[in-house]
């Protein structure tokens, strides 16, 4: 819901309430009510929050719930949170069904698993090679 996420989304960019209003030309108690819900921003409004806090307006008015979680904040514009998956005992995820009509991955598809300290990626092997291929080539010409 709307209120929630504009709760969320103003904790985690470490805003008050003064400051979002003051980037979008009205006043705090105008955001404050938002927040509690009590009345509801116009269309441009929205525009400009989202704009504020990097997401879409479709990100913002709705709220994404994660079992055993709760809601969970709007993705950054360009990225997207498709809930939570379960680990199998023997490691395996299912990968949701919007996720995989996204990119086009069917059964049997070889992904490739990336990490660093903050996280996982898939990435189609395809996509991969090609990737690397690229940065072979771009090396083998730094060298001539």
């Amino acid at each position: 819901m709307l209120k929630d996420n504009l709760v969320m989304l103003r904790n985690i960019h470490g805003f008050s309430q003064e400051t979002i209003a003051e980037k979008i030309g009205i006043s705090r108690q105008a955001y404050a009510k938002w927040e509690t819900g009590a009345t509801v921003p116009d269309i441009e409004k929205c525009g400009l929050l989202a704009e504020v806090y990097g997401t879409t307006i479709d990100s913002l008015v709705r709220t994404e719930p994660v079992e055993g979680i709760g809601s969970i904040p709007p993705a950054p514009k360009g990225k997207n949170i498709w809930g939570s998956v379960a680990v199998g005992d023997r490691g395996q995820i299912v990968i949701p069904k919007g996720v995989r009509d996204m990119f086009g991955l069917t059964g049997g598809q070889r992904l490739i698993v990336l990490s660093d300290e903050n996280g996982i990626a898939l990435i189609p092997d395809e996509a991969f090679m090609v990737r690397m291929r690229k940065a072979v080539e771009l090396g083998l010409e730094k060298q001539d």
